[in-house]
């Protein structure tokens, strides 16, 4: 989404403020022991005792309030009873929150008790991916700035990108266009116009890149089993640079 007036930006603020808060609070309840569906429930009341509505429930079907994916889960690893956090897992929980119409979407990805080195960096150069794109990304400039930035990244750490899954404009839908890959030459993508929302959200193997989809038809692994990370924020850019919605 593009503002278009400053109720945009202060209702895409709120809904990236609480989208933030929610990530904050359940950092402090992963642990070994504890089921991805109670994390779910304590996020559900989160978000509505905050004044907003899970973006994610009943999206095109998806029967949780978050995403919380372990290990080799990429992405959308709906929440259960039966997947019970241990410990050495690395866990990636994707939230958003929609308050008065607007959408934040953000996601982390969290250790649960001691994990190992590899994971660790993992997660590390996930999230500096991150941020290596949104240092590259310009007003006026192609959004393959943005895009090449996080794959040589990535790439220059020995680790892979995920190409089948992007980022995403963001706004009064939770998707909207542009899609955001997080990989591509610096000449690709298109013009980045001011004021505009992003959801920026690398997603990055320990392995290869390839993925597929199990049969529930959400939950999507890595091919080779080995983990992957996830870290998203969204964004709002302007003349005054990138503003982090959901930090």
């Amino acid at each position: 989404m593009i503002a278009k007036c400053d109720d945009d930006i202060i209702g895409m603020r709120k809904a990236g403020e609480i989208t933030g808060l929610t990530l904050k609070m359940i950092a402090n309840e992963i642990k070994p022991g504890i089921s991805t569906l109670y994390l779910d429930k304590l996020i559900n009341s989160f978000i509505i005792e905050h004044g907003a509505k899970p973006s994610f429930l009943n999206y095109s079907g998806f029967p949780a309030s978050a995403c919380i994916s372990v290990n080799e889960t990429v992405v959308h690893g709906i929440p259960s009873d039966n997947i019970v956090l241990k410990e050495g897992d690395i866990v990636s929980v994707d939230v958003g929150a929609c308050f008065n119409g607007y959408h934040g979407d953000a996601a982390r990805t969290f250790p649960v008790g001691k994990i190992s080195n590899e994971k660790q960096k993992l997660i590390d150069v996930t999230k500096q991916c991150f941020f290596e794109g949104i240092n590259a990304l310009k007003i006026g400039e192609r959004l393959g700035l943005l895009m090449n930035a996080v794959q040589s990244y990535a790439e220059k750490n020995g680790f892979s990108v995920v190409r089948e899954l992007v980022g995403h404009g963001i706004g009064k839908h939770l998707h909207e266009n542009p899609n955001v890959p997080n990989y591509g030459l610096k000449n690709e993508g298109i013009i980045v116009p001011k004021n505009i929302f992003l959801a920026v959200e690398p997603m990055i193997n320990l392995g290869r890149r390839e993925i597929y989809i199990e049969d529930d038809g959400w939950t999507i692994k890595t091919r080779d089993g080995k983990p992957s990370a996830h870290y998203e924020n969204t964004i709002f850019v302007s003349e005054n640079g990138v503003e982090i919605l959901t930090i």
